[in-house]
């Protein structure tokens, strides 16, 4: 078994055709996936979808890119939803989105990973081109407390020891498959299994020799193969391994 560690299943192109994207990815031997929330007005419904398929769990959270609707009201409501969740996310910082200030994604990432800590569930970090600013922030917020995952990372290996050594899984999407990447392949190579999980990103980030396509769970099983290759082992150990470090963080 796999699991997909973030696939947005409420997404219009997938929840459209739910049940059959579930029965392909559970042929491809993916058996769980979370479900991360961007924005409040996603929140109910994936609420909803994890209540109704097995093997299905949901995460809340406000993307850096939706932060500009911050504040109490939000903070409260996202708190009744993630009772029910198993993480906290898609949270972070993202400096590549325009309209949107800095000061504004801190301000409620600081929240959220407060938050976190105080109902004692991991975090899913989005952080694009913010990696020093994320790493002194989940360091100052004591984030080690509960753990999480660097979604789709895209940094270094040097950078992603770091937030190993804050609590934090490394997610291997897509990305380590396409014939140009450069940092996700190495980062592959170099940190150990013990600390790397697998997500589709769908519908995003399809892997060779979907690229261009809707990308959905049953994909995962290409970056898995894909990580084997790299590492040199079996796909039953890159399962087995990844499978432990979801579970272990998500208590699932």
């Amino acid at each position: 078994m796999i699991i997909d560690t973030h696939c947005h299943l409420d997404h219009p192109s997938l929840a459209s055709r739910c049940s059959t994207v579930l029965a392909q990815a559970r042929r491809a031997g993916i058996g769980k996936l979370v479900i991360p929330g961007v924005g409040p007005d996603g929140w109910r419904g994936i609420a909803a979808l994890a209540g109704a398929e097995e093997g299905v769990f949901p995460a809340f959270g406000l993307h850096p890119m939706l932060t500009s609707r911050y504040g109490l009201g939000l903070l409260e409501e996202l708190e009744h939803y993630a009772a029910r969740g198993v993480a906290i996310g898609e949270i972070g910082l993202d400096y590549t989105v325009a309209g949107v200030s800095r000061e504004d994604q801190v301000a409620a990432v600081r929240g959220q990973l407060r938050l976190a800590l105080r109902m004692g569930l991991p975090v899913l970090i989005h952080c694009r081109r913010a990696f020093q600013d994320m790493l002194r922030i989940v360091r100052e917020e004591r984030v080690r407390e509960v753990g999480g995952i660097m979604h789709a990372f895209s940094g270094s290996p040097e950078i992603a020891r770091q937030f190993i050594g804050e609590g934090f899984l490394i997610s291997m999407a897509g990305t380590i498959t396409y014939r140009n990447a450069v940092k996700p392949p190495e980062v592959a190579a170099r940190i150990p299994l013990e600390h790397l999980v697998l997500e589709t990103d769908a519908p995003d980030m399809a892997p060779e020799p979907f690229r261009g396509r809707v990308n959905q769970p049953a994909f995962l099983r290409v970056t898995a193969e894909k990580l084997a290759q790299i590492k040199g082992v079996s796909l039953e150990e890159v399962s087995a391994a990844t499978t432990a470090n979801a579970e272990r963080i998500f208590r699932i």
